[in-house]
């Protein structure tokens, strides 16, 4: 199938001494996705980039990767976005943006011909930064577009990854409300559904998210057990212990990847929990949001 990865994807700078590589949560599940699926799918990115040599660079990478680059724009003028990424000695990580003017920003508030976009597309995977990048007029086109997108069939996942510097919790808030009827399966991060909606217990969020129309929820809860469910089907899968945590950059992003390449597989529940967990466990062993490839 065709599945269609919607975000931004930046120049990272973190380590000691500092190195330049790239991520974005979503680019980030794309990647990961592309070699979960290997030649079972076709992993597109739905972005913009510049018109310069860094541009360039990005997108050779994230073709060698095997992500169909073709639906990324280029923009004369302008350049990809950049974040520098503290880690802390538990792997914790604190992010410093430089997007405010990048090229995917600009393209998000261009207009965009969503329905040329999504053409073809057997699935949309989208995030909660994505909505945040989009201007509100141009982010409820964007919704628009993904509901009559599943109404024609094709398949939404939606990860709640929440950023406060780009937008407020009530902006937020209406925002996931909007889209969640039309998700079918939405990746939530507890730390984000309180920073959004207030406390809650597990139960209560999975409830909630349910009943506001979704079709499968998965509840991330870092070393916690996660948690995943549909109205006929529960699961609850314990992370194994990761030592040491180098990076915690891109772990709820590589998990989303390894849970839905699972269930496009057939698996289960907690067959996808656990291959989301195995993935995320790898992935915070390595600095950065992308960890090497076996494939290299």
């Amino acid at each position: 199938m065709n599945i269609g990865c919607l975000g931004e994807g930046m120049i990272e700078i973190g380590g000691t001494p500092l190195r330049r590589a790239w991520g974005g949560d979503t680019l980030n599940t794309a990647v990961y996705l592309a070699r979960q699926a290997g030649a079972a799918h076709r992993v597109h990115y739905l972005s913009a980039l510049g018109g310069d040599s860094l541009s360039d660079a990005l997108l050779a990478d994230w073709a060698d990767e095997g992500i169909d680059t073709t639906r990324v724009a280029r923009l004369a003028g302008r350049m990809p976005g950049l974040y520098l990424v503290e880690t802390d000695r538990h792997g914790e990580r604190r992010f410093h943006y430089w997007r405010s003017d990048s090229a995917a920003r600009h393209y998000f508030a261009s207009g965009l011909d969503f329905a040329a976009i999504f053409a073809g597309l057997d699935a949309i995977y989208l995030s909660g930064i994505t909505l945040a990048l989009f201007p509100p007029a141009e982010r409820t086109r964007l919704i628009e577009a993904l509901r009559r997108a599943h109404e024609a069939g094709t398949r939404i996942w939606f990860d709640n990854n929440f950023r406060p510097a780009l937008w407020s919790a009530a902006e937020a808030a209406d925002a996931y409300r909007a889209l969640l009827p039309h998700t079918d399966i939405a990746l939530l991060t507890e730390d984000d559904e309180h920073a959004v909606f207030g406390d809650a217990t597990p139960e209560q969020i999975i409830a909630r998210t349910l009943a506001a129309g979704c079709g499968e929820v998965v509840l991330k809860r870092g070393a916690q057990p996660a948690l995943a469910a549909t109205a006929g089907e529960t699961a609850d899968v314990a992370p194994a212990p990761v030592k040491p945590v180098v990076d915690t950059c891109a772990a709820g992003d590589s998990f989303a990847a390894a849970y839905l390449n699972a269930r496009l597989a057939g698996h289960d529940l907690a067959a996808a929990l656990a291959a989301g967990h195995a993935l995320a466990g790898m992935v915070i062993g390595y600095p950065g949001a992308i960890a090497p490839s076996t494939r290299r």
